[in-house]
């Protein structure tokens, strides 16, 4: 039976946090990603713990309204719980897993995409107004493109604006880009703003591996060249692979083997491609070696991995 959470006393006010609740709660039917009807902005539910999953996040501001969620970045590992939420400057294949999550008290989060030129926009802006950094915050290491902070009360109340337009959705053509804006705003001038600065600073290290990721993004099946790399980033070899394993927290070719991996789950997946078809597209040369990294990063074969996703999709859509 599905879980509601119960009506207000007409006398009693909510908390930011159980108003965010209720509204997530109220737009997602069932587990899983929900697309919301303001562009750019996905709702997560969960009524139960989850297994480790492997998946990639673009760059984005993802909140935790409920429940408590690990995530592992390469060799890190970030535990982020009730009103925190994570920044993500660059795509980024993680491992993310809930960890407290029942009927009566899902987990519940909300996702809102970022692009580089609206954090670009408000940095010239803003100047020098963007947040100090504190080598004491959960997130020790500045040039980390995945980076964690608590919500305070404005950025709950700028994140219940923007949410709470789905109530109403003649209004948001005309405020979601304003609450959006907001919401960026207050994350700038916090305590991650200096680390999403760096990563539309166009002459610092995170700008140029940033700039990198999106060429591998972009050309993950062809042969990784670190050399034509590091030269397009005007950085020394050396100097890429540290900056970009800082990053990352994952060497360049791990990288690359991770969005082809993903890349190949979503063809069979979406497109109903056969495992060797998948393969070759994304720049594998052999079938069995595929299938056997396949197996290692989403524990299973590929047919069986995609029967089973599909069988999951069945069970969220009815």
């Amino acid at each position: 039976m599905t879980s509601t959470i119960p009506e207000l006393p007409k006398n009693l006010s909510a908390s930011p946090q159980r108003q965010l609740a209720q509204i997530v709660h109220r737009w997602t039917s069932g587990n899983g990603m929900h697309h919301s009807a303001i562009e750019g902005v996905d709702l997560f539910r969960s009524d139960a713990l989850t297994s480790c999953a492997s998946t990639v996040y673009e760059p984005s501001l993802i909140f935790i309204i409920q429940g408590t969620k690990t995530v592992q970045l390469g060799d890190r590992e970030i535990v982020y719980g009730p009103l925190s939420y994570l920044a993500n400057s660059v795509h980024l294949p993680v491992l993310g897993q809930i960890v407290d999550a029942c009927q009566d008290q899902p987990y519940l989060a909300a996702k809102v995409v970022v692009d580089t030129q609206e954090v670009t926009d408000l940095v010239l802006e803003l100047g020098d107004k963007v947040g100090s950094y504190d080598p004491h915050t959960p997130c020790p290491e500045v040039g980390c493109g995945l980076c964690m902070s608590q919500m305070d009360d404005r950025m709950q109340n700028a994140l219940f604006r923007l949410l709470s337009l789905l109530d109403s959705p003649d209004d948001i053509p005309i405020l979601a880009p304003l609450a959006r804006r907001e919401i960026i705003y207050r994350a700038l001038i916090g305590e991650m703003g200096p680390r999403m600065r760096k990563f539309v600073a166009a002459d610092s290290q995170a700008n140029r591996i940033s700039q990198v990721i999106s060429t591998l993004k972009d050309r993950y099946a062809e042969p990784l060249r670190v050399k034509e790399l590091a030269d397009e980033a005007n950085m020394s070899e050396s100097s890429l692979f540290h900056s970009f394993k800082q990053v990352t927290r994952m060497s360049p070719l791990q990288f690359q083997k991770k969005l082809r991996l993903h890349e190949a789950r979503r063809l069979m997946l979406n497109e109903g491609l056969e495992a060797a078809t998948a393969s070759y597209r994304v720049g594998y040369e052999s079938p069995s070696h595929f299938s056997r990294e396949y197996s290692r990063m989403f524990g299973a074969p590929p047919k069986a991995d995609v029967i089973k996703l599909r069988g999951e999709q069945l069970v969220v859509n009815n």
